[in-house]
């Protein structure tokens, strides 16, 4: 069966060992029945510098550079300075923050999914921010020591500040949703970041629409949403 996987929001780190093992399962068994990956973002917990190297770097990399078939990435919220380097040496290539899939008959838009959370403005004023180059050329300038510090602090600023927000306003914005496939002629999207997996439909111009929404990883499951000619479909499974 021809079929393509898509997964995001995995949060691979050495503190978390055993969604690496269940990552590298799930690259092993998929690898028999799949025609491409499609990694949506959220890749690695956090990526502050190809500097910051350790073993779990090296040995997904090489587990994706094994692959029998491509693998295509979209940077996350967490994984956005994930450089060329590495790119090449994990053998993954890189698509533009939103892409259109023509395949197996359906158009499809994916991507990582933080930008549709428009509610969320305190958000995207930070997102802005560090996606500016010469901020991010800045911030990879500083010694390492000083880059896992800020990235403590952010963190502790961002579980703070969470606390304090609605799940509504951390959640997609419906009418940015609809813009969006609008603008790119589409009726499929499939998105991760906010870690509520389902299949949404509703109407878009009078036709029916789907989006579908991956979940994260956890210690003993994952999620995937798979793409044939039947369409598309949500898989949680244990690792």
């Amino acid at each position: 069966m021809s079929r393509i996987l898509f997964i995001s929001d995995l949060h691979l780190c050495q503190e978390k060992p055993m969604i690496t093992a269940g990552f590298l399962s799930f690259l092993a068994r998929e690898s028999l029945n799949c025609d491409a990956l499609y990694i949506l973002g959220d890749l690695f917990e956090a990526w502050i510098g190809d500097d910051d190297s350790d073993l779990l770097h090296k040995q997904v990399a090489s587990a994706l550079h094994d692959l029998p078939f491509p693998v295509f990435f979209i940077y996350g919220n967490r994984d956005f300075l994930i450089s060329k380097d590495y790119r090449r040496a994990s053998g993954i290539t890189l698509l533009p923050e939103e892409y259109v899939l023509d395949c197996y008959g359906h158009r499809v838009l994916i991507l990582h999914g933080d930008t549709l959370c428009t509610d969320d403005t305190g958000y995207q004023r930070f997102r802005a921010t560090v996606h500016q180059y010469w901020i991010q050329k800045l911030f990879l300038a500083l010694p390492l020591f000083i880059r896992k510090l800020i990235l403590s602090r952010m963190r502790d600023g961002s579980n703070q500040a969470n606390q304090h927000k609605s799940l509504t306003i951390m959640d997609v914005n419906a009418k940015t949703v609809e813009t969006m496939m609008l603008r790119q002629h589409v009726r499929i999207m499939i998105h991760g970041h906010t870690h509520r997996p389902a299949i949404h439909y509703f109407e878009l111009n009078g036709t029916l629409a789907e989006r579908a929404v991956l979940g994260a990883w956890h210690h003993t499951c994952g999620s995937m949403i798979q793409l044939d000619n039947n369409g598309i479909s949500l898989i949680d499974f244990e690792f």
